[in-house]
């Protein structure tokens, strides 16, 4: 494949990846009132790093793999099978 192709999806991913992280510290931030780790977050573009370790080390609630399967369960919805 073309070269350029893959550069334009790394950098697509990356970004689509550091957005999602992003806004989940974010709201995790604010709802627990954490003003300075939502500054520094926000501030700040560690495509997803910072955020990550937020999340599951600093967050006043920390996020678990629990809680990331409902997400799944939540935006991911089985298409009923059409055999009769």
């Amino acid at each position: 494949m073309n070269p350029v192709f893959w550069e334009n999806f790394a950098i697509y991913f990356l970004f689509i990846w550091s957005l999602f992280c992003k806004g989940i510290a974010l709201w995790k931030a604010a709802q627990f009132k954490q003003r300075n780790w939502y500054v520094v977050i926000l501030v700040l573009n560690t495509v997803g790093i910072l955020e990550i370790v937020y999340l599951f080390r600093y967050a006043k609630k920390r996020l678990t793999f629990n809680e990331m399967k409902t997400w799944k369960e939540y935006f991911v919805r089985k298409v009923p099978d059409s055999k009769n």
